[in-house]
Protein backbone atom coordinates (compact mmCIF):
# COMPACT_ATOMS: atom_id res chain seq x y z
CA UNK A 1 0.00 0.00 0.00
CA UNK A 2 3.08 2.26 0.52
CA UNK A 3 4.01 2.13 -2.97
CA UNK A 4 0.05 3.28 -4.14
CA UNK A 5 0.48 6.07 -1.82
CA UNK A 6 3.89 7.44 -3.20
CA UNK A 7 2.99 6.73 -6.52
CA UNK A 8 -0.26 8.96 -6.34
CA UNK A 9 1.74 11.85 -4.62
CA UNK A 10 4.54 11.45 -6.39
CA UNK A 11 3.10 14.17 -8.97
CA UNK A 12 1.62 16.23 -6.55
CA UNK A 13 4.93 16.66 -4.71
CA UNK A 14 6.24 17.68 -8.20
CA UNK A 15 3.67 20.74 -8.44
CA UNK A 16 4.53 21.68 -4.70
CA UNK A 17 8.01 21.68 -5.15
CA UNK A 18 7.34 24.13 -8.65
CA UNK A 19 5.46 26.13 -6.24
CA UNK A 20 8.07 26.22 -3.60
CA UNK A 21 10.17 27.78 -6.69
CA UNK A 22 8.59 31.16 -5.66
CA UNK A 23 10.57 31.74 -2.70
CA UNK A 24 14.13 31.20 -4.41
CA UNK A 25 13.71 33.10 -7.43
CA UNK A 26 14.31 36.93 -7.76
CA UNK A 27 13.18 37.22 -11.89
CA UNK A 28 12.78 34.33 -13.96
CA UNK A 29 13.50 30.46 -14.14
CA UNK A 30 17.10 29.33 -15.96
CA UNK A 31 15.89 28.41 -19.63
CA UNK A 32 18.55 25.82 -19.83
CA UNK A 33 17.75 23.38 -16.46
CA UNK A 34 14.06 24.00 -17.81
CA UNK A 35 14.62 22.94 -20.85
CA UNK A 36 16.88 20.04 -19.68
CA UNK A 37 14.30 18.44 -16.90
CA UNK A 38 11.04 19.24 -19.44
CA UNK A 39 12.98 16.91 -22.28
CA UNK A 40 13.66 14.57 -19.79
CA UNK A 41 10.34 14.07 -18.22
CA UNK A 42 9.28 14.16 -21.98
CA UNK A 43 11.25 11.04 -22.50
CA UNK A 44 10.50 9.68 -19.41
CA UNK A 45 6.53 10.12 -19.85
CA UNK A 46 6.60 8.75 -23.77
CA UNK A 47 8.28 5.36 -23.14
CA UNK A 48 5.92 4.87 -19.82
CA UNK A 49 2.93 5.47 -22.30
CA UNK A 50 4.35 2.73 -24.67
CA UNK A 51 5.88 0.74 -22.26
CA UNK A 52 3.68 0.45 -18.93
CA UNK A 53 0.42 1.62 -20.56
CA UNK A 54 -0.48 0.62 -23.97
CA UNK A 55 1.66 -2.54 -24.75
CA UNK A 56 -0.07 -4.18 -21.22
CA UNK A 57 -3.38 -2.74 -22.85
CA UNK A 58 -3.22 -5.05 -25.38
CA UNK A 59 -1.02 -7.66 -23.39
CA UNK A 60 -4.94 -7.63 -21.01
CA UNK A 61 -6.66 -8.03 -23.96
CA UNK A 62 -5.46 -11.17 -25.21
CA UNK A 63 -8.69 -13.26 -25.08
CA UNK A 64 -10.00 -11.18 -28.12
CA UNK A 65 -7.49 -12.45 -30.42
CA UNK A 66 -6.90 -11.13 -33.30
CA UNK A 67 -9.27 -8.46 -32.11
CA UNK A 68 -6.83 -7.76 -29.05
CA UNK A 69 -5.90 -3.86 -30.61
CA UNK A 70 -9.38 -2.73 -30.11
CA UNK A 71 -9.06 -2.18 -26.58
CA UNK A 72 -6.04 -0.06 -26.73
CA UNK A 73 -7.16 1.82 -29.80
CA UNK A 74 -10.57 2.76 -28.55
CA UNK A 75 -8.44 4.22 -25.51
CA UNK A 76 -5.89 5.77 -26.94
CA UNK A 77 -8.41 8.00 -29.23
CA UNK A 78 -10.77 8.82 -26.28
CA UNK A 79 -7.79 10.00 -24.11
CA UNK A 80 -6.38 11.83 -27.43
CA UNK A 81 -9.77 13.39 -28.33
CA UNK A 82 -10.29 14.61 -24.22
CA UNK A 83 -6.65 16.57 -24.78
CA UNK A 84 -7.61 17.78 -28.09
CA UNK A 85 -10.80 18.93 -26.63
CA UNK A 86 -9.00 20.23 -23.32
CA UNK A 87 -6.13 22.08 -25.86
CA UNK A 88 -9.40 24.05 -27.53
CA UNK A 89 -10.69 25.17 -24.97
CA UNK A 90 -7.32 26.69 -23.38
CA UNK A 91 -5.75 27.39 -26.35
CA UNK A 92 -3.18 29.88 -24.73
CA UNK A 93 0.16 29.74 -24.27
CA UNK A 94 2.81 30.69 -21.83
CA UNK A 95 5.05 32.73 -24.46
CA UNK A 96 9.13 33.16 -23.43
CA UNK A 97 9.35 34.02 -20.17
CA UNK A 98 6.92 33.67 -17.36
CA UNK A 99 3.38 34.26 -18.50
CA UNK A 100 1.37 37.08 -17.23
CA UNK A 101 -0.72 35.41 -14.31
CA UNK A 102 -4.26 35.43 -15.12
CA UNK A 103 -7.35 33.19 -14.25
CA UNK A 104 -7.83 31.77 -17.51
CA UNK A 105 -4.56 29.80 -17.27
CA UNK A 106 -4.97 28.92 -13.91
CA UNK A 107 -7.87 26.72 -15.03
CA UNK A 108 -6.38 25.33 -17.57
CA UNK A 109 -3.51 23.93 -15.62
CA UNK A 110 -6.20 22.61 -13.00
CA UNK A 111 -8.12 20.63 -15.93
CA UNK A 112 -4.69 19.88 -17.74
CA UNK A 113 -4.03 17.96 -14.19
CA UNK A 114 -6.94 16.17 -14.48
CA UNK A 115 -6.36 13.25 -17.09
CA UNK A 116 -2.64 13.03 -15.55
CA UNK A 117 -3.81 12.09 -12.41
CA UNK A 118 -6.03 9.33 -14.19
CA UNK A 119 -2.85 8.15 -16.09
CA UNK A 120 -1.30 7.53 -12.43
CA UNK A 121 -4.40 5.71 -10.70
CA UNK A 122 -5.02 3.66 -13.67
CA UNK A 123 -1.41 2.79 -13.84
CA UNK A 124 -1.25 2.11 -10.04
CA UNK A 125 -4.51 -0.19 -9.82
CA UNK A 126 -3.21 -2.28 -13.11
CA UNK A 127 0.14 -3.41 -10.47
CA UNK A 128 -2.15 -3.74 -7.56
CA UNK A 129 -4.33 -6.03 -9.55
CA UNK A 130 -1.49 -7.89 -10.97
CA UNK A 131 -1.94 -7.06 -14.88
CA UNK A 132 0.27 -8.05 -17.42
CA UNK A 133 3.43 -6.56 -18.30
CA UNK A 134 3.59 -3.67 -15.33
CA UNK A 135 5.98 -3.82 -12.54
CA UNK A 136 6.74 -1.04 -9.79
CA UNK A 137 9.38 0.62 -11.41
CA UNK A 138 7.54 0.70 -14.80
CA UNK A 139 4.76 2.32 -12.97
CA UNK A 140 6.47 4.50 -10.49
CA UNK A 141 8.25 5.87 -13.75
CA UNK A 142 4.89 6.85 -15.31
CA UNK A 143 4.75 8.83 -11.73
CA UNK A 144 7.85 10.46 -11.31
CA UNK A 145 7.60 11.66 -15.01
CA UNK A 146 4.46 13.58 -14.50
CA UNK A 147 6.24 14.59 -11.35
CA UNK A 148 8.93 16.32 -12.74
CA UNK A 149 6.99 18.03 -15.61
CA UNK A 150 4.38 19.25 -12.67
CA UNK A 151 7.35 21.25 -11.65
CA UNK A 152 7.58 23.98 -14.08
CA UNK A 153 3.76 24.12 -13.94
CA UNK A 154 3.57 24.36 -10.29
CA UNK A 155 6.22 27.53 -11.07
CA UNK A 156 3.62 29.12 -14.04
CA UNK A 157 1.12 29.79 -11.28
CA UNK A 158 3.09 30.66 -8.36
CA UNK A 159 5.49 33.09 -9.87
CA UNK A 160 3.11 35.17 -11.87
CA UNK A 161 1.27 35.42 -8.93
CA UNK A 162 4.11 36.93 -7.02
CA UNK A 163 5.21 39.03 -10.00
CA UNK A 164 1.18 40.47 -10.11
CA UNK A 165 2.17 41.64 -6.27
CA UNK A 166 0.48 38.67 -4.28
CA UNK A 167 2.67 38.02 -1.41
CA UNK A 168 5.27 35.00 -1.79
CA UNK A 169 3.53 32.88 1.18
CA UNK A 170 0.04 33.49 -0.64
CA UNK A 171 1.30 32.14 -4.22
CA UNK A 172 2.89 29.31 -3.32
CA UNK A 173 -0.08 28.05 -1.58
CA UNK A 174 -2.59 28.68 -4.69
CA UNK A 175 0.42 26.92 -6.70
CA UNK A 176 -0.16 23.91 -4.23
CA UNK A 177 -3.80 23.74 -4.76
CA UNK A 178 -4.00 23.81 -8.09
CA UNK A 179 -2.56 20.31 -8.09
CA UNK A 180 -4.88 18.82 -5.62
CA UNK A 181 -6.62 17.26 -8.36
CA UNK A 182 -4.14 15.01 -9.40
CA UNK A 183 -4.15 12.69 -6.73
CA UNK A 184 -7.97 13.40 -6.03
CA UNK A 185 -8.53 12.01 -9.47
CA UNK A 186 -5.77 9.36 -9.40
CA UNK A 187 -7.72 7.97 -6.38
CA UNK A 188 -10.99 8.06 -8.20
CA UNK A 189 -9.30 6.04 -11.38
CA UNK A 190 -7.54 3.66 -9.27
CA UNK A 191 -11.19 2.26 -7.51
CA UNK A 192 -13.32 2.69 -10.73
CA UNK A 193 -10.30 0.59 -12.47
CA UNK A 194 -9.81 -1.98 -9.63
CA UNK A 195 -13.79 -2.23 -9.39
CA UNK A 196 -14.21 -2.89 -13.33
CA UNK A 197 -11.97 -5.03 -14.36
CA UNK A 198 -12.43 -5.16 -17.96
CA UNK A 199 -12.46 -1.14 -18.61
CA UNK A 200 -8.58 -1.54 -17.15
CA UNK A 201 -7.53 -2.09 -20.77
CA UNK A 202 -9.33 0.38 -22.00
CA UNK A 203 -8.47 2.98 -19.33
CA UNK A 204 -4.75 2.35 -19.52
CA UNK A 205 -4.71 3.28 -23.05
CA UNK A 206 -6.77 6.36 -22.63
CA UNK A 207 -4.10 7.40 -20.28
CA UNK A 208 -1.24 6.40 -22.34
CA UNK A 209 -2.82 8.33 -25.21
CA UNK A 210 -3.48 11.32 -23.10
CA UNK A 211 0.36 11.27 -21.80
CA UNK A 212 1.22 11.11 -25.52
CA UNK A 213 -0.49 14.47 -26.65
CA UNK A 214 0.94 15.99 -23.58
CA UNK A 215 4.24 15.41 -24.95
CA UNK A 216 3.78 16.00 -28.19
CA UNK A 217 2.03 18.73 -27.69
CA UNK A 218 3.01 20.89 -24.73
CA UNK A 219 6.10 19.19 -23.06
CA UNK A 220 8.42 19.19 -26.28
CA UNK A 221 7.81 22.71 -27.71
CA UNK A 222 8.17 24.62 -24.20
CA UNK A 223 11.12 22.07 -23.51
CA UNK A 224 12.57 23.62 -26.96
CA UNK A 225 12.33 27.13 -26.09
CA UNK A 226 15.13 26.77 -23.49
CA UNK A 227 17.47 24.92 -26.11
CA UNK A 228 17.03 22.68 -28.99
CA UNK A 229 20.12 20.24 -28.17
CA UNK A 230 19.64 20.37 -24.14
CA UNK A 231 15.91 19.23 -24.39
CA UNK A 232 16.76 16.92 -26.72
CA UNK A 233 19.57 15.07 -24.85
CA UNK A 234 17.36 15.48 -21.82
CA UNK A 235 14.36 13.80 -23.46
CA UNK A 236 16.45 11.10 -25.18
CA UNK A 237 17.85 10.19 -21.76
CA UNK A 238 14.90 10.10 -20.03
CA UNK A 239 13.28 7.76 -22.56
CA UNK A 240 16.08 5.96 -22.92
CA UNK A 241 16.33 5.35 -19.05
CA UNK A 242 12.60 4.40 -18.96
CA UNK A 243 12.82 2.01 -21.70
CA UNK A 244 15.89 0.27 -19.56
CA UNK A 245 14.51 0.01 -16.21
CA UNK A 246 10.57 -1.02 -17.83
CA UNK A 247 11.92 -3.91 -19.51
CA UNK A 248 14.69 -5.04 -16.81
CA UNK A 249 12.08 -4.91 -14.03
Amino acid sequence: MFKILLGIMLPFAGTVIGALIVFLIKNSLNKKFEAVMLGFSGGVMLAASIWSLIIPAIENSAHLGVLEFVPALVGLVLGFALMLFIGLLFKDKPEDGLPRFNGKMMFAVIVHNVPEGLAVGVALAGLYYGSVGLSVVSVLAVSLGIAIQNIPEGSIVSIPLWQACVSKQKAFWIGVLSGVVEPICAVLAFVVAGAVSQVLPYMLAFAGGAMIFVVIDEIVPEAKRGGDVLSVVGFIVGFLLMMVLDVAF
